[in-house]
């Protein structure tokens, strides 16, 4: 109850005081093992994990559990062989096969993801869990599609349901219907605010910023090197300042369609970002779109130069990241 309120700190001072009194017990440290991935220290949860499965190898729950956090660690290959152990020790257990499609999931292998998910769904074709397990699958397979289809079905089953709601959302959000996206979230964290923070709402910032890291990483240098050909071809400066002009269209015209719909309420969620990574980046891409119209209406190479310069400032500034809470199978 205590974690479910996102007292993660007083959850596991009782599930330690428990260990006190039962040491070993593998319920216990699976579930301390559950909190502490919740709050956000998967390495923490992955030594209460293994102690599970050793002092219980032959229960599913602490494989599953261990499953779990080496799907947090980035592990997908050791998170597959844990799931599929719990899965052979409880093959009836649809949630131990849910697990093992988000442990191929979390290793892009989503042909046996999709059917671990399926598998799970064969036990209960209406189970909410399941469907928006498959859900999540397909979306980040890019079968957006098929992704909106397992989520309308989870939500007719439970329409109050976070994941499925949050689903709704994320799929909003990446084919770019910013204003249907933010009006979700906006419900989904006035409803569930222990489990949505500032930084979900404020995904159109950390969205376009990506945008524009990758499309000013190939764009600028594309100008830079047919500026460089000039020497042998003569229409080389013109055809790159043709070139810096679209770029910089682009750029602009994506930024504008994401942030513009979005409103004011992803800036005051800066807070939650961490903001000299964001603020750097966003000025770093405004001085490169800047310095690339510069370039596109005089030719000159200054401009040409500035733009490499802050588009190097820019990949830096994406060293930050930014964690948002996964409600899409909770």
């Amino acid at each position: 109850m205590l974690a479910e309120l996102g007292r993660y700190d007083q959850a596991e001072e009782q599930l330690r005081l428990g260990l006190l009194d039962r040491p070993g017990d593998p319920e216990l440290l699976a579930l301390l093992a559950a909190v502490l991935r919740v709050a956000g220290r998967p390495a923490d949860a992955l030594v209460a994990a293994d102690a599970a499965v050793a002092a219980e190898p032959g229960w599913a729950g602490a494989h599953a559990e261990r499953a779990e956090n080496l799907i947090a660690l980035s592990r997908a290959a050791a998170a597959v062989a844990s799931a599929g152990e719990a899965v052979r020790l409880r093959p009836a257990e649809p949630e131990v096969h849910r697990v093992l499609a988000r442990a191929h999931l979390a290793g892009r292998d989503f042909g046996p993801a999709r059917s671990a998910a399926r598998q799970a769904l064969a036990f209960d074709p209406r189970s909410v869990p399941s469907l928006l397990t498959l859900a999540e699958v397909e979306r980040v397979a890019g079968r957006r599609r098929a992704a909106a289809r397992a989520t309308k079905a989870a939500l007719a089953e439970d329409p109050e349901h976070p994941g499925g709601r949050w689903l709704i959302a994320l799929l909003n959000a990446e084919r770019l219907h910013v204003a249907d996206a933010m009006r979700g979230l906006r419900e989904l964290a006035a409803d569930h605010p222990a489990r949505l923070d500032g930084q979900a709402l404020a995904w159109p910032i950390v969205g376009v910023l990506a945008g524009l890291r990758r499309g000013l990483a190939v764009g600028v240098p594309l100008v830079l090197a047919v500026r460089l050909t000039a020497r042998w071809w003569a229409l080389a400066g013109c055809f790159a300042q043709a070139i810096a002009l679209v770029v910089a269209v682009v750029m602009v015209s994506f930024a504008a369609r994401v942030l513009l719909p979005a409103g004011r309420v992803p800036w005051r969620c800066l807070a939650f970002l961490p903001r000299r990574g964001v603020i750097t980046g966003l000025v770093a891409a405004g001085g490169s779109v800047a310095m690339l119209l510069t370039y596109a209406v005089t030719g000159r190479w200054l401009p040409l130069l500035l733009a490499v310069g802050a588009v190097g400032l820019l990949m830096m500034s994406g060293a930050f990241r930014v964690r948002v809470t996964s409600l899409s199978a909770g």
